[in-house]
């Protein structure tokens, strides 16, 4: 199972992609992939924040911030995974060694890869483009990369939720 779960900053996507993974029944190993590297003290903070809601979940954590493809599971079955967050990780791959202007495919190669590896994953992303700024030029192809990406995952999952206000709405 492929899940996708959208939604604007602090729309409560992560708590139900949490609930989503904990509904799964049955002897499952649980990955929560975090992404956000602790570059600063708000990213600390959202870092401790994403623990304490996970705590007493079951999950086992993997901290990795680009190539998710290269990820291992002790097992590629009877496990799901929790990929934590999508801007984080086009953010990463895009800025960390310069500027990479287009990420979207090789991040999606790599989801596919890590999907390739467990039974169920669901990946948290942003919608990053409502607001009808116009921004610079790096920030502009940032936009485009995570709506690509939602866009080519849209289509791959077997499910797409938006999260509301912490309401989940299903669009898929």
């Amino acid at each position: 199972m492929l899940v996708l779960v959208l939604g604007a900053s602090k729309s409560g996507k992560s708590k139900i992609a949490e609930d989503k993974i904990a509904s799964i029944e049955g002897d499952v190993k649980r990955y929560y992939l975090a992404t956000m590297e602790p570059y600063t003290e708000e990213a600390d903070k959202a870092i401790q924040r994403h623990r304490q809601m996970r705590k007493n979940k079951g999950f086992t954590t993997i901290e990795k911030y680009r190539n998710i493809g290269e990820v291992n599971m002790d097992s590629p079955e009877n496990n799901a995974v929790l990929l934590e967050c999508m801007g984080n990780l086009v953010a990463n791959e895009m800025f960390s060694d310069g500027f990479l202007e287009n990420v979207s495919e090789k991040i999606y190669n790599d989801i596919m890869k890590l999907y390739s590896k467990c039974d169920n994953l669901v990946i948290v992303s942003n919608i990053v483009s409502e607001d009808g700024v116009k921004y610079p030029y790096e920030t502009e192809r940032y936009i485009e990369n995570i709506c690509r990406l939602n866009a080519m995952l849209s289509e791959k999952a077997d499910e797409v939720i938006e999260a509301v206000c912490g309401i989940p709405y299903r669009l898929k």
